[in-house]
């Protein structure tokens, strides 16, 4: 057997995550020293309750309540506590020991991610985060590294798990949104307090994180534009499955030419969060149940997909590992850590700038000249007509015939179509706004 250098890797939490990637490194420790170059020693496992139950049988002697001596004695430090406090406190103690860190706290990046890249960029330490934005699949190397000498153009992502399961349940088994959400609670996918995942924040979490990398910029959390999928009915579901599309929580996070509040070079960058539609022959139509994916356009290297499991303790722990390797590649190098890329310092727009295509769902009077009214309140917007399909249904209330008109835009800002709707809303001749929705991906 190879005598090893010998690294020093504690861990900061045992959830889900944290027990997978303690039982992997004990079970896999001679494997994992041959990749690494060094043995991995774990030398303990910090936790807030000594006594919690575990996912897995974890030595009893390995647990400690006390962070802080941990973190000081460790040549790897793996913080899988999630939320900010106190994980951001100890990330920082990490790396000022001189301690690489591995993270998986999508929170603590996105809100105070230029603050721990400084601090490791002050020491020389690295940061390693590829579980942080998409779980078990590996996209913070290849946006990091493999597309480096690339322009990423765009992405678009299925970045939560929880969203796309209630979603793909209600397109493929016409479920209610309310009865999805209680089976995915039961499920484990959904928290017993839901709102981080079905309103959009988990997701604005990751997009900020994953446009920082596309576009070498400081993305704050604040800058992403958030939805979620509340508002999302069976209604809606059928309407988009009806013109050839499917509903899906996307990322996206786009570099826009042009724009005249851009930086020197013409250029800025959008990134939001909100549910769209897409053509169900584009590849992210085709993500089912809890899985993630990340759609990549670049210039050179053209489209790329990433699809796997987004979140699992064991998958997770997966890339977790990938990164703890990699930091134990450098102790043995030696040098310096590699810091992030945020020179391009690109503007970021706000919502209302953003230009893309919309399907517009409105019950109307069942009357004539109700569709020229229509159509002439969204000329005056500057919104440009598509495509139009009418039904006569009964109100669901009163029973009296309305109209229902799908309306599909061509490309239109972001401001112009909002403003469009609320004159729409206020017309008199509309009934009800049933739902707005974007186009992405054509």
């Amino acid at each position: 057997m190879i005598d090893y250098r010998r690294l020093r890797v504690a861990l900061l939490g045992a959830g889900s995550v944290g027990s997978q990637v303690a039982a992997l490194l004990l079970k896999h420790g001679d494997e994992l020293a041959d990749r690494a170059g060094a043995a991995l020693e774990l030398i303990g496992i910090a936790v807030r309750d000594l006594d919690a139950p575990r996912e897995t049988d974890l030595p009893k002697e390995l647990f400690t309540t006390d962070a802080e001596s941990l973190i000081v004695g460790a040549d790897i430090v793996i913080e899988l506590m999630g939320g900010i406090e106190p994980a951001k406190t100890y990330l920082l103690q990490a790396i000022n020991s001189g301690a690489d860190v591995v993270t998986a706290n999508k929170a603590v990046l996105a809100t105070h991610g230029p603050e721990i890249f400084d601090a490791a960029d002050q020491v020389g330490a690295q940061v390693y985060y590829e579980a942080a934005a998409a779980g078990a699949i590996p996209i913070i190397r290849p946006l990091r590294d493999s597309l480096a000498g690339d322009r990423v153009q765009r992405i678009m992502g299925i970045v939560n798990g929880t969203t796309n399961y209630i979603l793909d349940r209600m397109d493929t088994e016409g479920a209610e949104f309310a009865d999805v959400l209680a089976q995915a609670q039961a499920l484990g996918y959904a928290e017993a307090d839901p709102t981080a995942d079905v309103e959009g924040y988990d997701a604005a979490q990751k997009a900020a994180i994953l446009a920082s990398l596309a576009f070498h910029t400081t993305v704050p959390l604040e800058a992403v534009h958030r939805e979620g999928i509340t508002t999302i009915d069976k209604t809606a579901i059928d309407a988009a499955r009806h013109a050839g599309y499917v509903i899906k929580l996307l990322a996206v996070c786009e570099r826009l030419e042009n724009e005249t509040q851009a930086s020197a070079s013409g250029e800025a960058i959008s990134v939001r969060v909100y549910p769209a539609l897409i053509h169900r022959d584009h590849p992210l139509a085709s993500v089912h149940g809890a899985n993630n994916a990340v759609f990549v356009e670049a210039e050179a290297a053209g489209n790329l997909m990433f699809y796997g499991a987004g979140a699992g303790g064991v998958q997770t722990a997966s890339a977790v590992l990938g990164d703890v390797v990699s930091a134990a590649r450098r102790h043995i190098a030696g040098g310096v850590g590699v810091g992030e890329s945020t020179r391009a310092n690109l503007p970021i727009v706000e919502i209302g700038r953003v230009t893309t295509r919309y399907h517009i769902t409105l019950e109307v009077d069942d009357q004539p000249g109700v569709l020229a009214t229509v159509a002439g309140i969204l000329s005056e917007g500057r919104v440009s007509i598509a495509t139009v399909e009418q039904t006569v249904i009964d109100h669901p209330e009163s029973g009296v015939p309305v109209a229902r008109l799908v309306i599909g835009t061509h490309r239109a800002r972001e401001q112009d179509l909002s403003d469009t709707v609320d004159r729409l809303a206020a017309s008199g001749v509309v009934e009800r706004v049933v739902s707005v929705l974007r186009v992405e991906g054509d």
